[in-house]
């Protein structure tokens, strides 16, 4: 016989449920201690882009319940956790409630989450953020745990709209920004009711991590838009879609403790909520590290520097200060520079803001 069959079976690499399998294994046992809270952090984090991202959508429960074994044990043992660890208990409601929706079995979590919305555990929170993560978390369940907080939402509402603060880096305010959004529209599942401003607010965040090359920031802006029912800009898609596919995970030997995880998890959750394919680089049942080469950066320091040397020779006038700001740049900052002016029709509005000239009386 001289022909020869060749069975297209699909390789470990290129099969979903593979590689969906393999990135819980490695997170779940794989990278860190189970009793370390980094190990919470990531699988955390890990499981909330599989369940929001709808990742394991079309799988049979076989299937699924293969994929989150190494995870069953860590379920299994949630009430034990949380009644020694209360403190991590949004760390733990996250995992577990995830789990439950993601294999769509036990009953574990509608207890667990009684108990802490009855202890009070969210009244200890420190920041309207947090306590809208435990409602959010919570109200899965069908608990809220600050019944008496009928504003919470609103102050956030009124946080998020003030938009001339975002045009500002800081990352604190922009990472609140986008996590507030996600909590308002229970990650897409509902109309956030945010006001246009909040849409402006996003847009400014959206600039700034891209003057800086931010692409953790910007897949979270982009994904925080759409889930606000607006569309990103084409422009920032395009950055987080190349620096997806430009990740490489290190195997075994290879991989080390301090890596790019959570840029990986986001971008490829950006790919998700898009309607792509996440997680398209090769998967092995090591231990993986996940790394994208470093970009150069961003023009954005740059500009602030300027801006801050021209003391009152600076305006908010982006038609004027554009000149000077260009012959501070390299050739690279000014294309990422002209880049970000056709990303938003909001360029002129953000610098105005970003300029700070609207101060009166501040100290020289």
């Amino acid at each position: 016989m001289t022909n020869v069959v060749h069975l297209n079976v699909p390789s470990r690499s290129h099969r979903r449920e593979d590689r969906l399998s393999d990135l819980v294994a490695c997170f779940a046992g794989l990278r860190r201690d189970v009793e370390d809270v980094f190990w919470l952090k990531e699988n955390a984090e890990l499981l909330n882009v599989l369940e929001t991202g709808a990742m394991c959508a079309g799988l049979p429960p076989v299937t699924l319940e293969a994929i989150l074994a190494p995870l069953s044990p860590v379920y299994a043992g949630l009430p034990k956790r949380l009644g020694f660890f209360p403190q991590y208990y949004r760390f733990l409601l996250s995992i577990g409630l995830d789990f439950e929706d993601l294999t769509g079995a036990g009953q574990v979590m509608e207890p667990l989450v009684a108990w802490t919305a009855r202890g009070g555990l969210a009244d200890a929170e420190l920041s309207d953020l947090q306590r809208l993560e435990a409602r959010r978390l919570m109200m899965r369940r069908g608990y809220d745990p600050l019944p008496g907080d009928a504003g919470l939402e609103d102050r956030l509402r009124a946080f998020v709209a003030r938009s001339d603060g975002f045009a500002l880096p800081n990352k604190k305010a922009a990472y609140e920004l986008t996590h507030i959004v996600f909590y308002l529209s229970e990650y897409g599942r509902k109309d956030p009711n945010l006001a246009a401003e909040t849409i402006t607010s996003l847009e400014y965040v959206g600039l700034l991590a891209f003057l800086e090359q931010n692409v953790d920031l910007l897949a979270e802006v982009c994904v925080a838009l759409r889930f606000a029912g607006a569309m990103p800009s084409p422009i920032w898609e395009g950055m987080v879609d190349r620096q997806t596919d430009e990740f490489h995970i290190a195997h075994g030997r290879q991989a080390v403790a301090q890596d790019d995880y959570h840029e990986y998890l986001v971008c490829n959750w950006h790919r998700a909520v898009q309607g792509g394919a996440p997680f398209a680089q090769a998967t092995s049942g090591e231990g993986m590290s996940f790394h994208r080469d470093a970009a150069e950066a961003g023009p954005l320091r740059e500009m602030s520097r300027c801006m801050m040397e021209l003391d009152d020779a600076r305006t908010g006038d982006w038609a004027r200060m554009r000149p000077m700001v260009e012959r501070s740049l390299s050739e690279t900052g000014h294309h990422i520079l002209t880049d970000a002016e056709l990303s938003s029709d909001k360029f002129d509005a953000f610098f105005a803001g970003f300029a700070r000239t609207g101060l009166t009386g501040a100290p020289k």
